[in-house]
This record gives structure tokens, C-alpha cells and sequence, in this order.
């Protein structure tokens, strides 16, 4: 027997509530609540990060939390991640280096490589590759997308020196 729990949490910057299931995802709460169908669900056992957000500024699988674990928390989606309605960098070398191909896969890439250009803003290929392996994606062959990362970390470098 589930029964219903509000849930009050930052997201995309904005502070909000939910009266939700005690048994919904994230990803559900995410899509069906607030609209935010960015957040992509693949598999549903977090195996191809599709649905990969940022839980305190953490790439994590939000098939595998539940909404109510967000109590307190700051959520960012793939909407999140631009600014006053234009894309970030991230976002624009992903469309430039052609590493969006059927899109479905692209939200959680992008946060999986935003997540780690916060952390470490010029990444090598090795810590690239690393950071997006839990993103499964079938059209890229993965070298546009690291291309697209290393022409972020390549303007982020060039702004320290």
C-alpha cells in the first residue's frame, strides 16, 4: 500500500513542490509533473543513462531514485542547462561536432559532460571517455561526442592561460 508524500526541492534553479506517490521515480515525477520530457526513460534499470541528471551537481540515474529522496535536494535536467533560452557551449558543440544524431540519448550525455566540465573544466580524452561511459548511445560511435567535450574543454583552457 503506497501512499502520497510532498516533496519540496530546487529545480532548475526554481524551488518547487510536489504531492507525489511514495513510490514514484524521479524520472516519473521529473516527465510527469512538471513536464520536463528532456529527461529521457531507456531501460528503467539504469543501465544506459538516458534519464542521467544532476542530484546536488552529481550525474546520477533518476530511474533508480525515488521521487521523494529529491526532499531538500537540487535537481538539474537537460532544461536546465541553458540559460535565458540559449544553449550552454556544451550544448552548441554537441549540435556543431553532429553528436546529436537521434537525440535520444543526448539529455543524459550532456549532463553526464557538464557534470564533469564543473568538476574539471579541461578533461583528457581518457577522463572524457570516463565520465560518459554510463551513457549508452547506438548512433554516435561516441567520437562526436567527445569531440564536442574536448571543444569545451579546449575554450575552457584557452580562458585560464
Amino acid at each position: 500500500m503506497t501512499g502520497n508524500v510532498v516533496v519540496r526541492f530546487t529545480l532548475n534553479n526554481k524551488e518547487v513542490e510536489a504531492v507525489v506517490p511514495d513510490n514514484l521515480l524521479l524520472a516519473d515525477m521529473i516527465r510527469e509533473h512538471f513536464g520536463l520530457t528532456g529527461t529521457k526513460i531507456g531501460c528503467g534499470m539504469g543501465e544506459c543513462g538516458a534519464c542521467t541528471i544532476l542530484f546536488d551537481g552529481k550525474p546520477v540515474n533518476s530511474c533508480l531514485i525515488l521521487a521523494c529522496q529529491a526532499n531538500g535536494h537540487e535537481i538539474t535536467t537537460i532544461e536546465g542547462i541553458s540559460s535565458d533560452g540559449n544553449l550552454s557551449a556544451l550544448q552548441k558543440a554537441f549540435v556543431d561536432e553532429g553528436a546529436v544524431q537521434c537525440g535520444f540519448c543526448t539529455p543524459g550525455l550532456v549532463i553526464s559532460a557538464t557534470a564533469l566540465l564543473m568538476d574539471n573544466p579541461v578533461p583528457n580524452e581518457e577522463e572524457i571517455r570516463t565520465a560518459i561511459s554510463g551513457n549508452l548511445c547506438r548512433c554516435t560511435g561516441y567520437q562526436s561526442v567527445v569531440a564536442a567535450i574536448q571543444k569545451v574543454a579546449e575554450i575552457n583552457r584557452k580562458k585560464r592561460f
